[in-house]
């Protein structure tokens, strides 16, 4: 039986403490949270024990879940790894990079599972894709979200954008060469909407739209490769491929267009999308990695990767400057 402790039962918190308490081998042995009104409520609705002193909850567990504020992860993840406990964080990894650089040599050294948060590496319609091979050379992603004042500790970019950084990421392999941004400070501190772009040393352009001060909601990604496009459709969980027909497509519309170079034609797919719980995914997942002794799959080098990308883009619009 694992045994988990949960730092942090806010909102996002009690997502993450419902679905541990539903994992098979999981046993949640309490939270940390400094709020007592908070606490209160989670002790009364989930009947879990809450420790005041969060080196004895770390003391009392195998791993922890981290769901705590941003500019708290670093000092609850380093006296974890300290411990040698393995460790689940949500995104960003950590607050500042000098932080995140410590947390990588950390984990290195004590040999212990850490996972990184990112949610949407275990969206539906994006695991409908695992079976498809994708090599874009140019993307597209709106992100768009209506103001809301929890979350804005942090800039537009480290709340929304990062969760398409580091999609991107995984599935470009390739270096960034160059990185053009603008942000602006609307409602916060922060900025609150920003606009970026990614370039590749491979070639592969990406073009990124973050917001959180719109009317209504959109989380899409477009990516465009050879012969195919692809529609990721975040929030309503919906996949779209428009490709060139190949032997043995099956499960597809086609029709033919005439072009310069003849008739083609096109197969439309729209691949199944399963009803799933992308949180719970991803905490299983953690669980696994640490009970079959593998890799998680969302490591804190792509935790870092995505975190060094998205304070590129912040120092981009510090300037107030396209470049």
């Amino acid at each position: 039986m694992l045994k988990i402790g949960v730092f942090g039962v806010g909102h996002l918190g009690k997502f993450h403490l419902n679905n541990w308490k539903e994992i098979e081998d999981v046993e949640v042995v309490g939270f940390y949270d400094p709020n007592d009104t908070v606490a209160s409520a989670v002790i009364e609705k989930y009947q879990v024990q809450r420790f005041e002193d969060p080196l004895k909850l770390i003391a009392a567990c195998d791993a922890i879940d981290v769901v705590a504020p941003t500019s708290y992860h670093f000092e609850i993840c380093k006296a974890a790894i300290l411990k040698g406990k393995h460790v689940f964080v949500e995104k960003p990894l950590a607050n500042t990079m000098d932080e995140a650089r410590e947390l990588v040599k950390l984990v290195k050294e004590a040999n212990i599972k850490f996972q990184v948060g990112h949610v949407e590496r275990f969206n539906p319609a994006f695991l409908a894709l695992k079976q498809y091979t994708l090599n874009p050379m140019f993307i597209e992603v709106h992100r768009l979200a209506q103001f809301n004042p929890r979350g804005t500790d942090v800039s537009v970019i480290l709340d929304l954008m990062i969760h398409d950084i580091d999609i991107i990421l995984s599935l470009v392999k390739s270096n960034v060469k160059f990185i053009s941004a603008n942000g602006v400070a609307v409602m916060s501190d922060t900025p609150d909407i920003a606009n970026v772009r990614i370039e590749f040393d491979n070639g592969c352009v990406a073009n990124l739209t973050s917001s959180r001060i719109s009317m209504k909601k959109m989380r899409k990604m477009r990516l465009f490769q050879k012969d195919a496009y692809i529609g990721i459709d975040f929030l309503e969980k919906k996949t779209e491929i428009i490709k060139l027909n190949a032997p043995g497509d099956t499960n597809v519309f086609t029709f033919d267009i005439e072009t310069s170079t003849g008739k083609k034609t096109i197969a439309i797919a729209n691949p199944t999308v399963k009803d799933t719980n992308a949180i719970k995914l991803e905490l299983e997942d953690f669980r696994n990695a640490i009970v079959q002794n593998i890799d998680t799959p969302v490591t804190v080098l792509d935790g870092f990767r995505a975190m060094d990308v998205a304070h590129q883009i912040l120092e981009k619009t510090k300037n107030g400057s396209l470049t």
